[in-house]
């Protein structure tokens, strides 16, 4: 999913593929996060092992080729040379972080797909797109924090697509400084044209789960997207 539907990208490179697993995957494989919580992490005395590890190395399991519960993606290997190398470690949250980092990779870079013809970054989709779904002017500092973007980027994307004619811009009668951004009649057909074919891309990449397990996940991925965001605020009082 994108901002326009409610997902926050920053960064100019926001929009481009991935360069390879380590920036995919993080440190362990699986995001920083993943490595916080597993690192130390044992089994105790007389205890089974944590979710995901085994004391005697993934290389010990039937064939070698599936990680715990007969997953066989790209980032069961990397639990399995992790549990190889570091078998007392907790491996469980690379199986869920790491699933989740190569999911949104990948999905971004086949999505980039029709941005590129629109000739659009998707930071710029981003910012177009939250200008398009609160249906009504913002200003730099409002899209800000629609698109969960730096000021210095926002005002980036905001001079180049006005010049390409996508974006109008309305100074405050009161206080000068202040802009009001709002989309043209071409940066709203232009967004109009490509959130479909986005969408129409996603439908065909879920078909693989059924209606009732697309609900499930996205439940659960709400829960803790929730808690996430609930944690990062209490970071920053």
């Amino acid at each position: 999913m994108t901002a326009a539907q409610g997902q926050p990208v920053d960064g100019d490179d926001a929009g481009r593929p991935a360069g390879g697993d380590e920036s995919v995957r993080g440190p362990l494989g699986g995001g920083d996060a993943a490595q916080a919580r597993s690192a130390g992490t044992k089994a105790a005395p007389g205890r089974p092992a944590p979710h995901g590890a085994s004391t005697q190395g993934a290389g010990t399991q039937a064939g070698g080729t599936q990680g715990d519960g007969g997953r066989a993606d790209t980032v069961a290997a990397v639990v399995r040379q992790w549990q190889d190398v570091r078998p007392e470690l907790d491996t469980g949250p690379v199986e869920i972080i790491g699933r989740v980092n190569r999911c949104a990779a990948l999905l971004q870079q086949a999505e980039d797909a029709p941005l590129r013809r629109a000739g659009l970054s998707r930071a710029e989709f981003e910012l177009l797109g939250a200008l398009r779904r609160t249906g009504h002017e913002l200003t730099p500092g409002e899209l800000a924090r629609e698109t969960f973007s730096s000021g210095t980027a926002v005002t980036k994307r905001v001079r180049a697509l006005t010049e390409r004619g996508l974006v109008e811009r309305r100074g405050d009668t009161r206080d000068r400084r202040v802009a009001h951004l709002s989309l043209s009649e071409a940066g709203r057909t232009l967004i109009d044209g490509v959130l479909p074919e986005q969408l129409a891309y996603e439908s065909a990449v879920l078909a693989a789960l059924d209606a009732d397990r697309q609900d499930e996940l996205a439940g659960l991925l709400s829960e803790l997207l929730s808690r996430l965001e609930e944690y990062t605020r209490a970071l920053r009082v």
